[in-house]
C-alpha cells in the first residue's frame, strides 16, 4: 500500500481493480479505449479530449511522442476487472499524475457510455516498492503471467509477455532491457516466468486447502 511519494529512479508494482470487483470492460470497445488511454495519457502535456486528440494524431500536427512521458513501463497485465503495472516515474509525481489521468479519463468515458455514475475503480491505486533485484524479476514474471491465473482466461486481457518473448510486434510499450539483460536469452526468461506461474498456482491451491 502506498505510504510515501513515489520517487524517480525506483520501480513500483501498481495495481487496482473495479469497485466491488466489477468488470471494467463491458465489450471490446471498452478494452480498446482503456489501451489507448494508457498510451495517450502517458505524457506530461495535457491532451484534452481523447476524441479530439485522435484527430490531431492522425493529422500529423502533433507528434504523440514529442511530449515527455510521465512513466516508463517495464511490464503490464490488463484483466477484465483489474490491472497490474510495473512502472518507474520519469518526472516528479509521474506515476501519480499518470494514474490520475488514466483513472479519471477512463471512468468518465465508461460512465458516459454505459449511463452510470460514481467511481469505477476501488479507490486510489495501490503501489508497492520493488526493493530488490530478486523482487523485480519475480514481479515481472507475476505480472506477465497474471492473466493466466484466471479460470478461464478472459477475452478482455492483455499482458506484456509477448514483448518479452519477441512475439508482440507493433504495440510495444515496455522497456524490457532491465529484465531480459539478466537472462541468457528470451527462452530462459520464458522458462523462468513459467516456473514462477506454476509456483504461484501451487501456493494458491495450498491457500484454498488451508481455508477448507
Amino acid at each position: 500500500m502506498r505510504k510515501n511519494k513515489l520517487v524517480i529512479g525506483e520501480y513500483y508494482h501498481i495495481y487496482n481493480r473495479g469497485t466491488d470487483k466489477r468488470d471494467i470492460f463491458c465489450d471490446q470497445a471498452d478494452f480498446v479505449r482503456f489501451w489507448h488511454s494508457i498510451l495517450d495519457f502517458n505524457r506530461v502535456d495535457p491532451i484534452g479530449s481523447m476524441f479530439e486528440f485522435s484527430f490531431i494524431k492522425k493529422s500529423g500536427k502533433s507528434d504523440p511522442k514529442a511530449s515527455k512521458p510521465l512513466v516508463k513501463f517495464i511490464a503490464y497485465c490488463i484483466n477484465s476487472n483489474h490491472f497490474h503495472f510495473l512502472l518507474t516515474p520519469l518526472c516528479e509525481r509521474g506515476i501519480e499524475k499518470f494514474m490520475q489521468k488514466l483513472g479519471n479519463g477512463y471512468t468518465k468515458y465508461f460512465n458516459t457510455k454505459h449511463k452510470r455514475s460514481g467511481v469505477l475503480f476501488q479507490g486510489k491505486f495501490q503501489s508497492k516498492l520493488v526493493d530488490s533485484n530478486e523482487y523485480l524479476l519475480h514481479i515481472s514474471a507475476y505480472i506477465n503471467t497474471n492473466n493466466q491465473l484466471g479460470h478461464p482466461m478472459s477475452k478482455f486481457s492483455k499482458s506484456s509477455l509477448g514483448e518479452f518473448l519477441g512475439t508482440e510486434r507493433g504495440h510495444e510499450i515496455c522497456d524490457t532491457k532491465i529484465i531480459l539483460d539478466q537472462f541468457r536469452n528470451k527462452k530462459e526468461y520464458e522458462d523462468f516466468a513459467s516456473s514462477s506461474l506454476k509456483d504461484i498456482k501451487i501456493r494458491k491451491e495450498m491457500a484454498k486447502d488451508l481455508e477448507k
